[in-house]
């Protein structure tokens, strides 16, 4: 088995249909509006404050401590239309977490579906990861559907495992995906 790779700086990744990139300053009215919608505000930690998109896109957009790979997901515009992550990264046991959110404006165009493909495919490749997993809420139907397009098999479900922006804890599916399944997949 290969050891982890960390990457220290961003490294912009072409999908289909959309382009993982660091998040730029034009950006920011975009993320502040994604952000007002209840379902994003929910179930993603996002910007609040005046200071917020700011400090929120340069903490995305900084790698050096190897911990993550975040990226800003825009479309064939350049417009911003939502968010992927790979975090939690644990070198150790090879694994970490995948975490997404799409714009209101751009659902169910598959947009998420093509970053989470994108940002798996780099966390294999280039980070010679083993294993993906991800959480969403049971309540979260259209993340539960993101995971499952993009490859990641259902584990199990979490009783009340997650307290979410609203205080309430919440049950929640684990999907996970192995960098053997993506190969065998040859995902696009």
């Amino acid at each position: 088995m290969m050891a982890f790779t960390p990457v220290d700086r961003l490294v912009r990744v072409q999908a289909l249909g959309v382009m993982l990139r660091e998040y730029e300053p034009g950006d920011a009215p975009d993320l502040v509006a994604a952000f007002l919608d209840k379902g994003i505000a929910c179930w993603n930690p996002g910007p609040s404050g005046p200071m917020a998109p700011a400090e929120f896109m340069a903490g995305r957009n900084d790698w050096s401590e190897t911990s993550h790979a975040s990226w800003a997901v825009a479309d064939a515009t350049g417009r911003l239309v939502g968010s992927v992550s790979v975090h939690r990264i644990d070198p150790g046991q090879a694994d970490a977490e995948i975490g997404y959110w799409v714009a209101p404006w751009a659902r169910r165009q598959g947009h998420a579906t093509h970053a989470v493909v994108a940002a798996s495919r780099f966390a294999f490749e280039q980070l010679t990861l083993h294993r993906l997993y991800l959480y969403h809420a049971v309540d979260n139907p259209g993340s539960c559907a993101v995971a499952r397009a993009a490859g990641f098999a259902h584990e199990g479900t979490l009783r009340e495992s997650f307290r979410y922006a609203d205080g309430v804890y919440r049950d929640e599916h684990l999907h996970s995906l192995l960098a053997g399944d993506f190969n065998a997949a040859a995902m696009p």
